[in-house]
Formats: structure tokens, C-alpha cells, sequence
């Protein structure tokens, strides 16, 4: 190693020391509340509960979750394929005790997701023969999903992802079994029947790398096009996954004000940040994926002190950016509550050790939790 590198290293790691000093205190004071309550007058800090957490009733898991966020997202059980893999076949514990936690302690509830192609089983585009489904009988297949799933929870979902990932990162449709049976109306059709069913429910588009340019334009055209069919719609869901190098942050603020400018919030809904090499260009297309190799997976016996300062610093620019838009953001939601359980341990290459959320796998907050503490203390 040479002289440079150990100065830097040695350097990194005072700092990171004695910032962890100062914010000692912070974090003891913010134990009882969380860092949902450090931003309570700017928008709802929310996560992702696994179906593994719902499954156990991991009491650990669920009190660091009701202590440090305001709103919850379920990361599969309401999903297609687990709560409804045949059509005449509901699974319905694990969703009705997501509903039921965020009810009992009064949290911001999202529902996620009501029309997706993926993890949705190939079955419900196809008739009794096996022949693609006829525009009226693809229709009734989605009000019957969304009337029953919807209306199940009515009064009790703040919010609903109506369609996720409805536009390809060229901007065209992504030609889904909705796409194919119905053609682009089916979008505002989703969003209407949502309406009827609940309406006091907040009703978005999900979608990642929706600060692309290319794609941020087609998902506007998008949204303009359920409002002109007169369907209801309030929010973008903007999908946060992120690496240390993208998005473009610039192009991101950008897309919070564009998207405002359609008289509708922002919610960065599935935010982590990526801190492995990558393997193409950032994408949450979950089909993807990519052979094991040693050198992808360079931090298993933990991120190294520079790698948890460019994290925590990414976080923090990110917030400054989200801060500056709190009239224009409703909601910021991690995917996942700790390390041990993001998604990105397994995506696009399985087997990886990640450290892409404000938790590390023992539930302690990191520096970037401690970062984003920082900012609503100046």
C-alpha cells in the first residue's frame, strides 16, 4: 500500500470518526422517534416490509420499523403472483397483516402493486383455450383483481401503485400481456376502476429511471394521458434505485419539477443505493441477470470506511435535493429496512453482499442515517 493511500485511508477513518463522535448524542436522542420524526414537517419517511418479516412477526424488525418510519410499502404479498397465483385463489394472510400493522400504528399505508407484467402469472392474459384474452375479457380479469384487492383494504390504503413499469427506457410501451390484449387505454382504465373502488385513496405510477430524459417524457405523456381520459391520478412514483454514480442528480431534481408541473406529488418509492460494481446500466427490470464473479462482489467482510463516506455522501445530496422540493414530494421509501434483506444481495447477480439502506444487518444505523439526521440539525 502506498504512502498516499494509507494518509487517505487513516484520514477517511478519523473523520468518520469523529463524526460518528458528534452524532452520538443525535442518535441517542432521535432512539425513541426515529428519523421519521426528523422529517415529519417535510414528507413521510416510509420502507419496505418483507414477506419474510411478516411471516415470522420478527418483533426486532417491526419495532426499529415503527420507531424510525412513517409509512410502509409491502415488498411482494400484494404482488400478483403471491396473493392471487390463480385466478379463483386469494392468499391473503400476509397482506391483511401488513394492513393491519400500518392501521394499528397509524402509519402511512401503501398498496404495491395493483397492474404489473412481472411476478404476474402468464395465465391471466389467456383464455380457456390458451388463446390471448380478448380486450373486454382482459378488462374484466383487471376489474375483478382490482375491485377485490382494492376494495378488501378500502379505508385503510393511503396509497396505491395503480401500474408499475408501464414505459421501456426508450420510451415506449413495454409490450406487457396488458399491452398486447388491450392496447396503451388499458393504463387509464386501471386507474379508474382504482377510483371507483377507493376513492380516498392517493393513486400512482410506478416506474424506475424515471429521471431519464427519454423516459421521464414518456411517463409525462403517460399521466397526461389518464388525466385527459378523466381517470384519477395523483402521484409519480419515481423508483430511488440508485448507484454511487447514477442517476444524473441534475436530471433528477428536474424530473421532481416536471412532474409537479402535472398537479401531482412526487414519491421516491423503492430508494437504495447500489454500492457494488455495476454490470450495465442501472435498471430494476428484475428478469435480468448476470453470472457470479469474485471480483463483482468486492466488499464481503464489510464496505470499507471510503465506501461508507461516498455512500453516506450520496444520501446526503440526494436529501439536500429532496429538501428543497418538500412542497412538491409526498413521500421517500427505502426498499428494504437493513442490509440483510435488499433485493440487490441477489440482483442482478446472486450470491453479492450489498449495504445499500440507512441499516446495517444488526438494525444500527449508519453514517448516512446519521448524515440525514445532520441536515435538519442546521
Amino acid at each position: 500500500m502506498t504512502i498516499s493511500r494509507r494518509k487517505f485511508m487513516w484520514g477517511t477513518a478519523a473523520m468518520l470518526a469523529a463524526t460518528q463522535l458528534k452524532t452520538r448524542a443525535l442518535a441517542a436522542a432521535m432512539a425513541s422517534t426515529g428519523i421519521k420524526d426528523a422529517y415529519k414537517d417535510d414528507f413521510f419517511i416510509g420502507t419496505a416490509i418483507s414477506s419474510g418479516t411478516l411471516a415470522s412477526q420478527d418483533q426486532t424488525m417491526l419495532d426499529m420499523i415503527k420507531r424510525e418510519f412513517s409509512a410502509i410499502t409491502p415488498e411482494n404479498c400484494m404482488k400478483w403472483g403471491p396473493i392471487r397465483p390463480q385466478l379463483d385463489q386469494w392468499n391473503w394472510d400476509l397482506a391483511d397483516r401488513f394492513v393491519d400493522f400500518g392501521v394499528k400504528n397509524k402509519m402511512y399505508v401503501v398498496g404495491h402493486t395493483l397492474i404489473w407484467h412481472s411476478q404476474a402469472p402468464d395465465h391471466i392474459y389467456l383464455d380457456a383455450n390458451g388463446k390471448p384474452n380478448s380486450r373486454e375479457a382482459q378488462l374484466k380479469v383487471m376489474e375483478e383483481h382490482i375491485r377485490t384487492l382494492a376494495g378488501r383494504y378500502k379505508g385503510k390504503i393511503d396509497a396505491w401503485d395503480v401500474v408499475n413499469e408501464a414505459v421501456e427506457d426508450d420510451g415506449s410501451w413495454r409490450k406487457t400481456g396488458w399491452y398486447r390484449n388491450c392496447g396503451e387505454g388499458y393504463v387509464a382504465h386501471a386507474f379508474k376502476l382504482a377510483g371507483e373502488t377507493d376513492p380516498n385513496a392517493k393513486l400512482l405510477y410506478n416506474d424506475y429511471n424515471a429521471a431519464v430524459p427519454v423516459k421521464r417524457d414518456a411517463i409525462i405523456s403517460l399521466v397526461k394521458g389518464v388525466q385527459k381520459a378523466g381517470a384519477p391520478i395523483h402521484g409519480v412514483g419515481m423508483q430511488g434505485h440508485m448507484s454511487l454514480e447514477h442517476p444524473d442528480f441534475a436530471e433528477f431534481e428536474k424530473s421532481i419539477i416536471e412532474y409537479a408541473k402535472l398537479g401531482v406529488k412526487v414519491h421516491i418509492t423503492e430508494l437504495d443505493i447500489d454500492v457494488l460494481p455495476l454490470v450495465w446500466n442501472l435498471s430494476a427490470e428484475i428478469s435480468n441477470r448476470f453470472e457470479y464473479r469474485p471480483e463483482m462482489d468486492p466488499y464481503r467482510d464489510g464496505l470499507p470506511p471510503e465506501k461508507e463516506e461516498e455512500l453516506a455522501a450520496r444520501y446526503e445530496a440526494l436529501f439536500k435535493i429532496l429538501l428543497r422540493h418538500r412542497d412538491k414530494v409526498e413521500r421517500v421509501t427505502t426498499w428494504g429496512t437493513n442490509d440483510s434483506e435488499t433485493w440487490l444481495n441477489g440482483f442482478p447477480i446472486a450470491g453479492r453482499v450489498n449495504y445499500p439502506l440507512l441499516f446495517d444487518r444488526n438494525n444500527q444505523p449508519k453514517l448516512a442515517y446519521h448524515r440525514l439526521l445532520q441536515l435538519k440539525q442546521k
